[in-house]
């Protein structure tokens, strides 16, 4: 096989874009990229990406508020239902598997979770999640891009970060992270053996390809998925993105980070189904996700966040659905996750101007509880400023 060809055959399977796979750092002026001593990489942080905006109304529902029902008198979920975790909200019944892990303390619910003046755009509010940034600033770095750039991970990790489940590298995609793509990770490793041995150039635009693809190799190299797992995946797209994490997780390469995708949220119509399929999907996968750490013996230094580019309108649409809201409902999980339920829920009975709610709890304290509290990372060069982490962690 030819180096053009395997580019080629990557997609899918490797982020074939140079900025993202570039293993280098960023220039010295950048005031964000001064390096910090021995932050804790060992401890891995797992995101996974709910796209197109799940409904977080239905997600944990507030099941005690009669402003909920009236605003959803066909999609609410009834009240003898809902999986109840505490005298207030709920979880969809589709996610009553997740119910011991919140009773024994290692889930969190997070209530309310979105940014001033919200865009309601898939692609921008995507963008600013992504980089961490306000509504009204472009940033070009991801913010885990951003994070490496000021305090590289350990030499010997196979890379920073690794996407799976998409070709979208998100909070991972800039110049200052040695990050993968992947979609299926045997094929992944067969399709960088087969690209090893080609012959060198003199031609400076290929050498430079030549380099990214020798980084490629490099990690695909150190990213050793051979071990057996016993733990049972589901069947489904989710839990193959899922037991490709456990196998990277497993791998002596190391990483310091995961994001998975999984899509279909953006629920404009018939959403009571399609909600219930995914939340359903995304509940196995996590259930998964947590026997496999544990075989492992990673599920005590690993985090799990899920996250969205928004939530949904508090007020059911004529098609059985949701339109694109604001604030949102999240989980964190692990073995020293410290569970509960924090912020709050948004006030269902003051919405805007156009049907939304406002945020209770800014998705940049969550990232700050990622970066000081998990990573021992000061949060504020990263994030352009200093947002209270939540302590949803144990130290």
């Amino acid at each position: 096989m030819n180096r053009r060809r395997f580019l080629r055959s990557g997609l899918g399977a490797i982020a074939a874009r140079p900025a993202s796979l570039v293993i280098g750092a960023l220039g010295a002026d950048m005031a964000w990229a001064t390096p910090r001593a021995q932050p804790a990489y060992q401890r891995l942080l797992i995101l996974v990406e709910l796209k197109g905006g799940n409904d977080g109304f239905n997600t944990v529902v507030p099941y005690t508020d009669p402003a909920y029902y009236a605003l959803r008198p066909k999609l609410a979920i009834p009240r003898d239902h809902v999986v109840q975790v505490t005298d207030r909200v709920g979880f969809h019944p589709a996610l009553q598997s997740l119910q011991p892990l919140f009773d024994r303390g290692r889930l969190a619910v997070l209530l309310g979770v979105g940014y001033p003046a919200p865009n309601l755009s898939h692609f921008r509010s995507i963008e600013i999640w992504d980089t961490a940034s306000s509504s009204d600033r472009y940033l070009a770095d991801g913010w885990l891009a951003r994070t490496f750039a000021q305090a590289a991970t350990p030499s010997r990790f196979a890379a920073d970060g690794v996407v799976i489940g998409s070709n979208d590298m998100g909070p991972l995609a800039g110049s200052g992270a040695r990050a993968l793509a992947l979609a299926n990770t045997d094929q992944f490793l067969q399709r960088a053996k087969l690209a090893r041995s080609e012959p060198s150039t003199g031609n400076p635009a290929l050498a430079h390809i030549l380099k990214v693809e020798s980084d490629v190799v490099r990690a695909a190299t150190h990213l050793d998925t051979s071990r057996t797992l016993a733990t049972d995946f589901p069947g489904t797209p989710f839990g193959n993105v899922v037991r490709t994490a456990c196998h990277v997780a497993a791998s002596p390469g190391g990483v310091a980070c995961m994001r998975l995708t999984l899509n279909g949220f953006d629920t404009h119509g018939a959403q009571a189904g399609t909600q219930a399929r995914l939340l359903r999907e995304l509940a196995e996968g996590l259930i998964a996700l947590q026997n496999g750490l544990t075989e492992i013996g990673r599920w005590d230094d690993t985090l799990v966040l899920t996250y969205a580019e928004f939530g949904r309108r508090p007020h059911e649409n004529l098609s059985g659905g949701t339109d694109h809201g604001t604030a949102s409902a999240h989980f964190a999980l692990g073995g020293s996750v410290r569970g509960g339920v924090y912020g709050a829920m948004p006030d269902l009975s003051r919405l805007g101007s156009d049907g939304n709610v406002t945020h209770t709890l800014d998705f940049r304290s969550v990232y700050a509880s990622v970066l000081d509290r998990w990573w021992g990372i000061e949060s504020a060069p990263v994030l352009g400023g200093r947002y209270e982490p939540v302590d949803l962690v144990r130290s």
